[in-house]
């Protein structure tokens, strides 16, 4: 429950409002102030005056978004002036940007004729790339809409229209899908004439409802043929020829009932007269035209849906709004057409058949989701809209020739990826080097949902076979309740404890460790070990990699792992590094996870792994060794220690960016390096090599929940064979991009012939 001062102290603490202008570019030096303003700016003007499209590439046109408003119809106040709905119009700026990066100016107009709008928003039209209208009470809404989309060549989007319309058409598809009926051949029954209540049963006829099938009410009852009180040209295109004058005649046999209209019209007696399995879309806000409990108490078969996020099958718009305009923008669409809106409606009744992802999860409480009855549509904060929804309604207008810009929609989903943050675009790096060549990963921990989802998603992904170890019956009948759909040639699962590769493998493991204390009746047991086992399969080609540790300590993977797969040749110890992605920079720390006090040796044979793995991310290693003491600043054993392990890369990797020792603030701001010209590092270091385990371990973990930074890893490195390490609270997403570079890992493995 949202409190009045709780509201009021949100709006008004700090800067005013909830929008600010931030520049996008520099304007520190004179040079920059020249560049931005005159005589600089004279240029690109120039640009845009011989060719107006250069605007798109000069200006913030190509993102900018006119929310416009006269107040006339604000959220469920009503007509209560364009400046008192001024807050509605910054929130869905904040909404824009949050969830598509679309800029927004919100434009309140002070008319209630319409015209004057009209002509208010085409007067600015070459400042904007679209144009959404909000809060507009009907029938003035259409006139208007209808009069911009003709006469503008932006798109022009009323949200309280079609977004209700697209994101519950979604809805009803599943909806349709679950009970098992057809389109054309549901009875409909909507209640709500305004701007929402048309549009939503308009557009339902464009998905397949038949008009025969349609009754639409208002606060007068039927909309019918003949009727002449309280009509409009808008209502008129709706009536029915039908001899129910009031919503409970509508209602008796209605498969589907939508409500944009008031709380309580809907009684238990009507949605009982409902056909067998309902579809009750009770929209009204704040309070539904039925309470979510009445209506599931009066039909338990009901399939529910409301404008509420404290029950099941939230229709909200912000599903729909920002993604649509997003695709709308990337490709300079002249208008949104019904294809572009059809085809948001059924990327996000796709979307909602996936399995959602456990950060979408925690922002939910927890509460688990999946498609069904209680899930018809993606929930708001699933990242994955953006990418699904935009790329669709971009695809969408460029088949209906409405796109002045044609992208590779392919290329085009990375790049809304990308607008996800850097670590999306960094392990798309890998997932896409994955993808070139898959390979086999085992996962000891087969059972675990987290892991299940994960494989689906690496399947989906194309980057590799899942190998599940654990009980068969266990693993399938997870994978039946999870709603998955992973099938024996997409994944192999085995049981260590059954398996008839069990003696072969108990016999390596002794000939590895006989000499170490190991007997065979011993080696027999070990392999019962998931761990062992999977490491095992590894070393003998039977899998490629190997990943672990959801449900494990760090040293429970690791201990097997090295007892039969053992280091590279070139290493003494294997070490630990995570990947740390803070706005658009990307920094290699290490050794965050496994070596407490590294030697000179082990130091630098850290550093030269680190930047084998940062080349392989696609960056240029440069590699700072980090200490308390700038280039002799201090004298210590520690300072020693690293400066050797410095001179010892140098010898061995003569070619690598490499300096120290040196102070952390040294190594990543530029200016301060400027003091040292005899540096041999240039620029900021990417790499950071920590003398032990404390400073590594305390760095990664302050920056991330200090500084916001993005986590990457831990990525083991110095292993033979791939092995990387979980941790306990892991996401599907991170076992996914784990395995990712597990697959890079076993590609590179496989090239170099070990």
């Amino acid at each position: 429950m949202i409190r009045d001062e709780e509201a009021l102290e949100y709006h008004s603490r700090g800067r005013k409002g909830k929008l600010e202008v931030i520049s996008s570019k520099p304007c520190i030096t004179q040079r920059d102030l020249s560049l931005a303003y005159t005589p600089g700016v004279a240029v690109p003007c120039l640009k845009i005056q011989d060719n107006p499209e250069d605007a798109y590439t000069y200006t913030g046109k190509g993102n900018l978004v006119a929310v416009v408003s006269n107040g006339t119809a604000v959220l469920g106040l009503g007509d209560i002036s364009a400046l008192a709905g001024k807050p509605v119009m910054e929130g869905k700026g904040v909404l824009f940007k949050r969830f598509a990066d679309v800029d927004v100016f919100d434009i309140e107009v002070d008319t209630h004729d319409p015209d004057e709008v009209i002509k208010v928003v085409k007067l600015l039209e070459p400042t904007f790339g679209g144009i959404n209208l909000e809060d507009i009470k009907a029938p003035e809404c259409f006139y208007i809409e209808e009069t911009l989309k003709r006469e503008l060549n932006i798109p022009v989007f009323h949200d309280d229209q079609h977004g209700t319309a697209i994101i519950s058409g979604a809805a009803l598809l599943n909806a349709l899908e679950l009970t098992g009926k057809k389109i054309d051949e549901v009875k409909v029954v909507f209640n709500g004439a305004g701007a929402s209540g048309i549009a939503c049963a308009t557009y339902y006829l464009s998905l397949g409802v038949k008009l025969e099938n349609l009754i639409v009410c208002d606060s007068k009852g039927v909309i019918y043929k003949g009727r002449e009180k309280g009509m409009n040209p808008y209502k008129e295109k709706l009536a029915s020829s039908t001899d129910a004058r009031t919503l409970a005649e509508a209602m008796v046999g209605a498969d589907v009932f939508v409500g944009g209209s008031v709380a309580d019209c809907v009684t238990q007696d009507m949605v009982r007269s409902m056909a067998e399995s309902p579809i009750i879309f009770a929209m009204a806000n704040p309070n539904p035209e039925i309470p979510y409990e009445q209506a599931k108490a009066a039909r338990s078969d009901a399939i529910i849906a409301t404008g509420r996020s404290d029950f099941p099958n939230q229709v909200n718009n912000v599903l729909g709004f920002p993604f649509i305009f997003r695709g709308a923008l990337d490709v300079r669409a002249t208008t949104i057409n019904e294809e572009m809106k059809q085809a948001a409606t059924r990327a996000l009744a796709d979307l909602a058949k996936e399995d959602v992802p456990d950060s979408v999860r925690k922002a939910y409480g927890g509460e688990r989701m999946q498609f069904g009855r209680d899930y018809l549509i993606p929930k708001p904060f699933d990242h994955r809209v953006l990418i699904w929804e935009a790329a669709a309604v971009a695809e969408a207008a460029i088949k209906t020739g409405v796109a002045k810009v044609e992208v590779d929609i392919a290329e085009y989903k990375e790049q809304l990826e990308r607008r996800l943050g850097k670590s999306r675009e960094v392990m798309r790096i890998m997932i896409n080097e994955a993808r070139r060549d898959p390979k086999r990963v085992v996962f000891p921990e087969g059972a675990h949902e987290k892991i299940l989802r994960a494989s689906q998603n690496i399947v989906d992904d194309g980057i590799g076979h899942p190998v599940l170890l654990g009980n068969e019956e266990l693993i399938r009948k997870s994978i039946e309740e999870q709603g998955l759909h992973l099938t024996d040639q997409e994944m192999t699962i085995i049981d260590p404890r059954t398996s008839d590769k069990g003696e072969a493998y108990a016999q390596e493991l002794y000939a590895l460790r006989q000499r170490k204390g190991l007997l065979l009746s011993k080696a027999r047991q070990m392999i019962r070990n998931p761990n062992t086992f999977g490491a095992l399969m590894v070393r003998l080609g039977d899998a490629d990699a190997l990943v672990a540790g959801v449900t494990q300590h760090y040293p429970d993977v690791i201990r097997p792992a090295l007892q039969v797969l053992e280091t590279r040749d070139d290493v003494s110890r294997v070490a630990g590094l995570y990947m740390m992605i803070l706005k658009d920079k990307v920094y290699f720390f290490a050794d965050t996870t496994v070596n407490i006090e590294p030697t000179a040796e082990e130091l630098a044979e850290i550093a030269i792994c680190s930047a084998e793995v940062a080349r392989r991310f696609h960056a240029e290693p440069r590699v700072a060794m980090i200490s308390f003491s700038n280039f002799g600043s201090a004298k210590h054993a520690v300072v020693d220690k690293v400066r050797e392990a410095t001179e010892i890369v140098k010898q061995r990797e003569p070619e690598l960016m490499i300096d120290g020792e040196m102070q952390a603030d040294t190594a990543v701001y530029p200016e301060f390096l400027e003091d040292y010209p005899f540096s041999t590092l240039k620029d900021r270091a990417n790499v950071l090599i920590f003398p032990d385990l404390n400073s590594a371990n305390a760095a990664y973990k302050l920056l991330r929940r200090l500084g916001g930074a993005e986590a990457i890893g831990p990525i083991l490195m110095g292993m033979r064979k791939p092995v990387h390490v979980l941790q306990t609270a892991s996401e599907v997403n991170d076992i996914v991009n784990m395995a990712a570079i597990a697959v890079v890992d076993a590609q590179e493995v496989a090239e170099k012939g070990c």
